[in-house]
């Protein structure tokens, strides 16, 4: 979130001095002011800003803040197996142990670590207002530190869950059931679900300025979606492939090309193909 003073800096450049309302008090006129939701091109601006901030930050703390999250997501995976495990088979199980996926983005979001997904929105919508070389550099030196940080946050995380007895056998167990059944989706249902879930992942964020105190409801609700709707995200995701290749189940190789490859292209297409070039479209008449 931009501090206070940003934010009303950027309410500022939309504000409209309220016309007088029969009846209605000027008092009662300041309440309806704070109770109205901020137009879109108020909500674009504080993300946009969001985005130069997350550009401008030394390249250590980029990286240190991306780690750290590719750390934090890798409790989706385990939180999911502790409910698998403790959840009576039945058809309802699904949808309970899916909560468990929210845990790790509760973590990433509320603690502001740098996560991929997010990033296909905030920091491309300064380069859509602005397009240059130096801004479409940023945006890559950017992405590609925050990306390969999440990914040694996840090996990491993977790593010491499978061989550092840190979780009980049958949590174990259930971890791998959970990375087997991402891995029986095809290339073509990896890239296509992971579009979903970066249109989804781009939605929260878009939504989180203006959520105030139902912040982490709307971080849980639109995780959520993505784990029982089993759509795929490249850094979750990345936690239980890394898991099943440090387990001995997969190589490297389907890793990469049968997971990383469509899984990252799609969330990109989603988040930033998508939800971002249709923001940046709904409010380029305004700005």
């Amino acid at each position: 979130m931009l501090p206070d003073q940003d934010r009303d800096d950027a309410e500022s450049e939309y504000d409209e001095t309220p016309e007088p309302i029969k009846g209605v008090t000027e008092r009662e006129i300041v309440d309806i002011e704070e109770r109205a939701q901020p137009r879109s091109p108020v909500i674009y601006e504080v993300i946009r800003r969001m985005g130069e901030e997350e550009m401008a930050r030394p390249l250590a703390s980029l990286w240190w803040s991306g780690v750290a999250a590719g750390l934090s997501i890798s409790f989706s995976l385990v939180a999911q197996a502790v409910l698998r495990v403790h959840l009576p088979d039945a058809d309802w199980r699904p949808l309970a142990a899916s909560l468990g996926y929210t845990a790790g983005f509760l973590m990433v979001v509320l603690s502001r670590q740098q996560l991929f997904t997010e990033n296909t929105i905030t920091v491309v919508l300064p380069v859509m207002k602005r397009v240059s070389a130096a801004g479409l550099g940023r945006l890559a030196r950017l992405w590609s530190v925050v990306f390969a940080a999440n990914m040694v946050g996840a090996w990491f995380a993977a790593w010491f869950f499978a061989h550092a007895s840190a979780l009980a056998p049958e949590l174990r167990a259930g971890a791998l059931d959970i990375g087997l059944e991402l891995m029986r989706n095809n290339w073509s249902e990896m890239f296509f679900k992971a579009i979903v879930a970066g249109f989804l992942i781009a939605a929260m964020v878009w939504m989180v300025p203006n959520s105030d105190a139902a912040k982490f409801h709307v971080i849980l609700f639109m995780t959520y979606l993505i784990a029982v709707g089993g759509f795929t995200h490249i850094v979750a995701g990345s936690v239980e492939t890394f898991f099943l290749v440090a387990s001995g189940e997969i190589g490297l190789r389907a890793m990469a090309f049968d997971f990383m490859v469509p899984v990252l292209l799609g969330n990109i297409v989603g988040g930033t193909a998508l939800f971002a070039l249709l923001s940046h479209a709904q409010v380029m008449k305004e700005l």
